[in-house]
């Protein structure tokens, strides 16, 4: 609670400029400002980061999206800590709902950055060569995020969902459960696993992202261990078979073997 204060993450907007939705989420006003129930905050954090966690733990992707100013380092910052891909820029429309197209212009973007590593462009013309360049650049921008992203997440993590708009409509859309900091001007019945909180501050911003991003870095540890038990069960399993005599066919270990967890 303490480090939410200092963060002022219970700092709202301006009373005129509310959503009646987060009336629920509002402690009182200050000098016509709305302040937010930080208690309340600390029961939904605890609720967004437990499923966080749990989706991870699962072998799953977080999509953390923040593209205002304030937020824009901090979410590369925090989902290249805990591995996870990123929009920080600008929301591709269609980066959801149609990845395929998506997934084509990482594809192309791949194959220009191969192209020059092995040195073709300097077979090019100078003016050619820059293009590519331009090209790769630009791309680069929008796309470097979600480069390693082969799949759709199974959830976003938002930053001002009236800002990502477009982005918590593409969820909402394809099924994509939403985590988000939902600030007094926000509509929280958008959100699975909303986060009142100040989504302005860059301290708040970074306690909150950081917060989330330890979740995901817990729920990676979680994954190693499940799929470490599992492996270890699976050899006790063989052992126990072969004590009693069992003999496999080749074909069998083989196939016993493949199907043994590994530890990623």
């Amino acid at each position: 609670m303490k480090s939410l204060l200092e963060a002022g993450v219970h700092f709202g907007h301006q009373t005129r400029r509310w959503n009646p939705k987060m009336r629920r989420y509002i402690y009182t006003q200050r000098n016509g400002i709305h302040i937010i129930d930080l208690q309340q905050t600390v029961q939904k954090l605890e609720e967004a980061l437990a499923f966080v966690r749990e989706t991870v733990a699962q072998g799953e992707t977080i999509l953390f999206v923040g593209t205002k100013r304030q937020a824009q380092e901090i979410v590369e910052q925090e989902a290249t800590r805990c591995g996870m891909p990123y929009v920080n820029t600008r929301w591709l429309g269609g980066t959801l709902t149609n990845f395929q197209t998506i997934q084509s212009r990482i594809d192309y973007l791949v194959r220009l950055e191969d192209a020059r590593a092995r040195g073709e462009f300097a077979r090019l013309t100078k003016k050619e060569a820059a293009r590519l360049e331009d090209k790769i650049a630009k791309l680069n921008r929008h796309l470097a995020g979600i480069k390693e992203m082969t799949r759709l997440p199974a959830a976003l993590y938002v930053i001002d969902p009236g800002r990502e708009y477009i982005a918590v409509a593409e969820a909402r859309r394809v099924g994509i459960p939403i985590v988000a900091m939902v600030d007094t001007n926000c509509d929280p019945d958008l959100i699975d696993y909303p986060i009142p909180a100040n989504d302005d501050a860059v301290r708040a911003i970074k306690l909150i992202t950081s917060l989330v991003a330890d979740a995901v870095l817990e729920g990676l540890a979680e994954r190693e261990a499940r799929a470490k038990v599992e492996m270890e069960a699976g050899e006790e399993e063989l052992a126990a078979l072969r004590e009693t005599g069992f003999v496999f066919s080749p074909d069998e270990e083989a196939s016993a073997a493949e199907t043994t967890p590994e530890v990623e």
